[in-house]
């Protein structure tokens, strides 16, 4: 048995359960990418970042997340398509057979923390295959220092084998590859996969359990900031509909791009240590931090390159569309340190609405709130398809559905609570289309979004009137600076006046349909803050 590395005082590999191997415990990041390059499993970029592919699997694979079913999460967790029940025995034969799979082998082992509010923080120790993966955890996990490691206890272990193959029939899979969470044992097994999100979005998911069940502490899946004076702005949206783009404002620190706790005395924490940007049409012009964040010691995941160089083309997205860097955060320059922010003031629902019918900005009540956060409404347009001539819905329920495990409801009564003792300004910002709907309508101006949240950030939207939306009952401010008066109405955009209605009409009633499964679980404040229908005449 030989081990290399920083480590802890729980210090053998027999300790973790693995008879012989040669562990590599807490290497720094140069360590870790010469030992990838060694392997072949890497390539520097004229960046200096490092490039690997993920493998078979370019993103995460919900329909093989599980559970395990045993009494702490049998009546607490919301069993459904994202929480798939696992059976208790089976994952015990499971965790055994993996810690036999690294018998012999060399491994990497990071100690970490989860949660930048050391009230709340969770001591993480994950075990890697592959040298790049550990890479991975070190970039987005919260790193501790020399003496932290030296006394370091993990309270979570995660497995991470992406040579690991489940047999399904024995396994009680859906097919070779699988992320299941414990949480009585508080163990995450993933198997199968390369793709390195599912490691983030385990303890995300864990999280998710723990903070709001057990803890009081509201999790969410949104990018923060925090102003000069103090003031946190959250940010919550789904892929593409600018969460990233818009908390990166040149007058306010970022406290981080994806993950977040709320506690009970209004202090904002990032979960992580890192940032997990999506890459595809990146450019130095559209993301300057993103784009000067990717140098050493970044790791980028199925990028292309140009002919016979090193030089990594951004916009090839044939492997997948879903390319990525992972980098530790102090690699932006802007940010709040530690990774907190106190005093929450606005907060901004982000969607991109290819219909037309949502206003730019809009101000919500708690109970529209509630409503909208749990609808989780944006809408994706496979732009390079040309066969698709109508835009997507989607609704992911409190903007990340697969990562949580109770009910929707739960985290939106928190949202409302929190909400109305803060004092907090929840406004809905649509980022899609305006005059017409995709096909028809313009893509709203980058310029005016920016402008409109500036305001709603400065207090100028409170010192203008309002009007109520006709369908969703959200009020839109009659005026903003540096922003057109004509578009705040969304209706007065379309010279269609009927097509807009009828737009509404649709938008509306989708939005009900989808809420029907949460309608039990709401209670009367949420239920009034959904959008009012017309009723067709008999």
């Amino acid at each position: 048995m030989l081990e290399f590395g920083i480590r802890s005082r729980l210090v053998g590999i027999e300790h973790l359960g693995i008879s012989d191997g040669k562990a590599y415990w807490n290497l720094a990041p140069e360590q870790l990418t010469m030992m990838a390059l060694d392997n072949g499993d890497a390539k520097i970029t004229s960046s200096g970042a490092v490039a690997i592919h993920t493998g078979e699997f370019t993103g995460r694979s919900p329909k093989d997340k599980f559970t395990v079913k045993d009494s702490v999460t049998e009546k607490t967790v919301w069993w459904n398509n994202f929480n798939i029940p696992f059976d208790a025995a089976r994952f015990e034969k499971l965790y055994i057979k993996m810690l036999h799979y690294f018998k012999g082998k060399d491994f990497f082992v990071r100690d970490v923390y989860a949660c930048a509010d050391p009230r709340y923080r969770m001591n993480i120790r994950v075990i890697n295959e592959y040298a790049w993966s550990n890479l991975f955890v070190y970039n987005m996990f919260i790193r501790p220092n020399e003496d932290e490691l030296k006394n370091f206890e993990p309270e979570w272990l995660v497995l991470n084998a992406p040579g690991f193959h489940a047999v399904p029939e024995e396994d009680g899979t859906r097919q070779h590859n699988f992320s299941i969470i414990d949480f009585t044992r508080k163990i995450i097994l993933i198997g199968g996969s390369g793709y390195t999100g599912e490691i983030k979005k385990g303890i995300f998911s864990a999280l998710n359990f723990i903070l709001p069940h057990q803890k009081n502490v509201l999790s969410m899946h949104c990018s923060a900031n925090t102003g000069k004076q103090g003031d946190t702005a959250i940010f919550f949206g789904l892929s593409g509909t600018g969460k990233t783009t818009l908390s990166a404002d040149p007058n306010r620190k970022l406290i981080g791009d994806d993950e977040h706790g709320w506690t009970d005395d209004n202090v904002i924490f990032n979960f992580e240590g890192g940032c997990y940007a999506k890459t595809i049409d990146l450019s130095e012009e559209k993301e300057p931090d993103i784009f000067n964040a990717i140098r050493t010691g970044a790791l980028l995941e199925n990028v292309g390159f140009r002919k016979g160089s090193n030089e990594v083309d951004y916009a090839d997205g044939k492997l997948t569309e879903n390319t990525r860097v992972s980098y530790p955060i102090e690699f932006i320059q802007n940010i709040a340190q530690p990774s907190l922010g106190k005093n929450p003031k606005n907060i901004f629902f982000l969607t991109c609405d290819a219909y037309g019918v949502l206003p730019p900005i809009a101000k919500l009540t708690p109970g529209q709130a509630a409503f909208h956060f749990i609808s989780g409404y944006t809408a994706k347009v496979a732009g390079t398809e040309a066969d698709i001539l109508e835009p997507t819905m989607t609704f992911s329920a409190c903007f990340g559905a697969p990562f949580m495990p109770l009910h929707p409801t739960v985290y939106a009564e928190m949202l409302s609570k929190k909400m109305k003792e803060a004092n907090v300004n929840v406004w809905l910002v649509n980022t899609g289309w305006s005059g017409g709907a995709y096909g028809v309508g313009d893509r709203m101006s980058l310029k005016h979004t920016r402008a409109l949240i500036t305001a709603a950030l400065n207090g100028e939207l409170d010192k203008v009137s309002y009007k109520n939306h006709e369908v969703f009952g959200v009020a839109m401010p009659s005026s903003c600076p540096n922003v057109p008066s004509e578009i705040l109405d969304p209706r007065n955009t379309w010279s269609d006046k009927d097509a807009y209605d009828h737009k509404t009409q649709f938008l509306a009633e989708a939005f009900l349909k989808n809420f029907e499964k949460f309608s039990e679980n709401a209670n009367a404040e949420i239920l009034a803050g959904a959008p009012h229908v017309k009723m067709h005449a008999q």
